[in-house]
């Protein structure tokens, strides 16, 4: 906690900004952050790899119903994604990812990339290295990093209340010993089911706004004593009213 408040105030110093040939410079942006630091502001019509890594922060933030394609485009998906970023933390909600969004994300992030109150051990009980699952060990590890983002714009919205995370990444092994389901999502990382309080219908409700394709709870076959979300596979939570 007192490694993250030095970052955060480290970050809030870094609000000066210089054009040079039509690209703004964050000032100070390279020690900004341990993780990934921008170098330039970016806005509708930019690409490259640091609008990919925008799009993963704020991949939460896509509207109800829609997932925020990764692909380090910044379209009219990704403007909208960055304006309820900015609305959800009291930002100028502009569109455009400068300094202040910049240093909210390196507040929000810790070294590894993982967003605050989320980590890579939380989403993997299963073993250590994210082997034996239906992709490769770094995609499923990838997969789980944007959930993590996911789930931590989703707690935001709650009123960043605690979530609790029974089971993510599962290899085949792990999937079979708990008898999970042949295509699970969890196979591939990105499935994640939670527990705890907020209730189930809650969690499920909420999870329409934040970029989750898959949405089982309560009503759905095996999905009463957990919601479960994941990148793609279709919402139902028949008690829930999904």
């Amino acid at each position: 906690m007192i490694r993250r408040l030095g970052r955060l105030l480290a970050a809030l110093a870094l609000t000066a900004a210089t054009t040079v040939a039509g690209v703004t410079l964050t000032a100070g942006a390279a020690q900004a952050d341990g993780c990934y630091t921008w170098g330039r502001t970016l806005s509708q019509g930019a690409s490259g790899e640091d609008v990919r890594q925008l799009q993963i922060r704020v991949a939460g933030y896509p509207g109800y119903g829609a997932v925020l394609g990764l692909d380090g485009a910044f379209g009219p998906a990704t403007r909208s994604a960055v304006i309820r970023f900015q609305q959800a933390y009291g930002l100028p909600a502009d569109g455009i990812a400068g300094p202040q969004t910049f240093n909210r994300l390196y507040a929000l992030q810790d070294d590894d990339c993982t967003p605050a109150n989320f980590s890579y051990p939380e989403l993997n009980k299963c073993n250590s290295d994210w082997s034996g699952g239906a992709v490769s060990a770094s995609t499923a590890r990838f997969n789980a990093l944007v959930s993590m983002w996911k789930l931590q714009a989703m707690r935001h919205a709650l009123g960043d209340v605690s979530i609790s995370i029974s089971s993510s990444f599962r290899s085949y092994a792990c999937n079979s010993a708990v008898g999970g389901a042949s295509n699970s999502r969890h196979l591939y990382g990105d499935g994640v089911d939670l527990v705890g309080s907020p209730s189930f219908c809650r969690l499920a409700q909420q999870a329409r706004y934040h970029g989750f394709g898959q949405i089982l709870g309560p009503g759905y076959p095996d999905h009463n004593d957990h919601t479960h979300v994941a990148a793609v596979g279709g919402w139902s939570a028949p008690n829930c009213g999904i």
